[in-house]
């Protein structure tokens, strides 16, 4: 069970003995948006099984168990609603994958009171959802800190003060409980031209079609990403996350060593959160 799988093969899909495991930890997590909707559900159901990232985190373990879990840019929940499967299904755990994140809590926090909603709908108080944009965002003391996929709706200047709060966050917890922390990022390579510029209009095609407006975009090509966190203190390794996709999406896993992360918490200062109520109509 702690064994881990070569990780090009867990990103290309080759790992072909534990699809059956992984294909009923989906089904699985998705079984709850029922309650949700039938939307919700769909949406959950094409996600969870085209997205590989999910794959990857889960059979890599980038998320310990007990870990304490920070998802900014949430949406209807889907990490959380894995990391929970993960514990109802246990004893059918994929062989050869690194350890199942049983007891690992989740605070997800999205801008989008519907999103919210359907998390809400889905898992109950199974996990905590916070509706707040992430710019303002209170963060708790956390191990992992993952954002996939909507950093780019923010300026720059706005996507390093929220780096800096992950940071922080992540140094906080180390002082509770000793240990790296890790943020989990996955952003486009605008480097990438053709490939950035594809998923750019895919996500606003999706926003649009979840209801939501689409916002003008603030990428960066994948040296400037890698190059910031570097500045912070963390240590970085890019994985390819777009196999079987036309993108250009990479995930950055990003250790914060423990004495980075002892300075991030002495020098931790923490906004006041500005809440978006989870009711009413979207802007």
């Amino acid at each position: 069970m702690n064994t881990r799988l070569d990780q090009t093969a867990v990103v290309s899909g080759q790992a072909t003995a534990a699809e059956p495991a992984w294909r009923a930890l989906v089904d699985a997590a998705r079984a709850p948006y029922r309650a949700a909707g039938h939307f919700a559900w769909h949406f959950a159901r094409g996600k969870l099984t085209l997205d590989p990232v999910f794959h990857y985190l889960f059979a890599s373990g980038q998320i310990a168990p007990g870990a304490k879990v920070v998802d900014i840019g949430c949406g209807q929940g889907l990490l959380a609603s894995l990391i929970l499967a993960c514990a109802r299904r246990g004893a059918v755990w994929p062989a050869g994958w690194a350890e199942a994140p049983v007891g690992a809590s989740v605070t997800g926090i999205d801008l989008m009171p519907r999103d919210v909603q359907r998390a809400r709908a889905a898992l109950g108080d199974a996990a905590q959802f916070i509706c707040a944009d992430m710019r303002q965002a209170e963060l708790p003391p956390c191990d992992v800190v993952v954002i996939l996929d909507v950093l780019h709706y923010v300026d720059h200047a706005a996507q390093d003060d929220l780096l800096l709060r992950v940071r922080a966050a992540l140094g906080q917890r180390a002082a509770e409980r000793p240990g790296p922390g890790k943020l989990l990022l996955r952003v486009g390579d605008q480097h990438a031209t053709l490939g950035f510029a594809i998923s750019q209009w895919v996500d606003r095609v999706v926003t649009r079609v979840r209801g939501h407006r689409a916002a003008p975009t603030h990428g960066r090509p994948l040296s400037a990403w890698t190059e910031h966190l570097r500045e912070l203190g963390f240590d970085v390794t890019p994985r390819p996350m777009s196999a079987g996709t036309p993108f250009a999406n990479v995930l950055l896993v990003a250790s914060l060593p423990a004495s980075a992360s002892a300075s991030a918490s002495a020098s931790a200062s923490t906004p006041v959160p500005i809440l978006i109520p989870a009711t009413g109509a979207e802007a």
